[in-house]
């Protein structure tokens, strides 16, 4: 079977096509590199991987490879940290409404003329950026306020798309919500914005790459953003992948949604303890300074994930320190190699 992923190189793409290469398909990956720029993946000589250097916006294009294909995984989108929603905020709705536009209008050609059988929206967790109660359960981003960034906003309208084209055009849809991704191949984005965070210049606003480069290159005390109670559930992006295909292949997904996430809780003080002691060993006392948070910066984001348990059979199951065992490392190297 063919599948389409869109955004093949991006952070989380990445981590998709390799999953969908591991189960046996064939993967054609679109990506128009304007994030990272061109990017080297382990898998790009697969001889069951293509890429197209294209853009998703491209109603044609796309409707010419989803004619060929079984399944269309619908992940392109301008996606960063929280600094990314305040620096992007017009680009953000902009865009990525005009790429899910175009995917959906290539997917409905492609149904009607081709052989593709559903599309998989990545949505986000944002969604519930507006919740006062939790945890998070699939139909509450119907039932609260809409999120107040132009980013959480336009991920609720990729959930609309979804539905709409299954109204009017019976495309069947499944939408997944990824939960705070963790994982290594995340790089400095071309267009981010340096941010001070003490002596510290960031490009890279998700929290996991920014507090570990602060304390690699000695920041001490550690700036947090926040008073560091924020809560999120740091997902490993190869667990998010696997949700994220199995989802994809199960009959009992079809015009449906998904939480995909850890079920742990962490804190934000909680990770930053967490990566110091790993970086710097147990014995060296943390001190920390709370810089002042964005104003998108949800303080707490706790989802369900017993739906995608029961209907799916699906459990991220590596734990955060696993996680940073891999990431650290990897985010050291990067550093060493000018990378980030």
């Amino acid at each position: 079977m063919n599948v389409l992923v869109s955004g093949s190189s991006g952070f989380i793409g990445g981590y998709v096509v390799a999953e969908l290469l591991s189960r046996g398909y064939s993967v054609i990956g679109i990506d128009d590199h304007s994030k990272y720029g061109k990017v080297a993946k382990s898998y790009d000589d697969d001889p069951n991987y293509r890429l197209v250097e294209g853009d998703a916006r491209d109603v044609a294009l796309m409707t010419d490879i989803l004619r060929d294909c079984d399944h269309f995984i619908a992940g392109a989108a301008m996606i960063g940290g929280i600094s990314y929603f305040h620096a992007y905020a017009y680009d953000l709705l902009a865009n990525n409404e005009r790429i899910m536009a175009a995917s959906c209008d290539a997917s409905i050609a492609a149904a009607k003329d081709g052989r593709l059988q559903k599309v998989t929206y990545m949505s986000s967790s944002m969604v519930y950026e507006s919740t006062d109660t939790w945890p998070s359960t699939e139909g509450d981003e119907r039932r609260i306020a809409p999120p107040l960034s132009s980013y959480g906003f336009q991920k609720l309208a990729v959930e609309y798309f979804a539905r709409a084209a299954w109204d009017q055009y019976q495309l069947p849809y499944t939408i997944v919500r990824p939960f705070n991704c963790v994982g290594i191949g995340e790089a400095r984005a071309l267009g981010d914005v340096e941010v001070d965070s003490g002596n510290v210049k960031l490009a890279m606003s998700h929290v996991v790459p920014d507090l570990v480069q602060k304390i690699l290159k000695g920041q001490d005390p550690l700036h947090i953003l926040g008073d560091g109670s924020q809560i999120r559930h740091y997902t490993y992006g190869g667990d998010l992948a696997r949700g994220i295909v199995t989802a994809m292949e199960h009959p009992d997904a079809r015009n449906d949604d998904f939480n995909l996430s850890t079920e742990r809780s962490t804190t934000v003080m909680e990770l930053a303890e967490i990566i110091w002691h790993k970086i710097k060993g147990p014995g060296e006392p943390l001190r920390t300074v709370s810089d002042p948070g964005y104003d998108h910066d949800v303080n707490r984001r706790v989802p369900s994930t017993l739906k995608a348990q029961r209907v799916l059979g699906f459990e991220a199951t590596t734990s955060l320190e696993d996680m940073l065992d891999e990431v650290i490392p990897w985010i050291q190297q990067a550093l060493a190699d000018g990378r980030i």
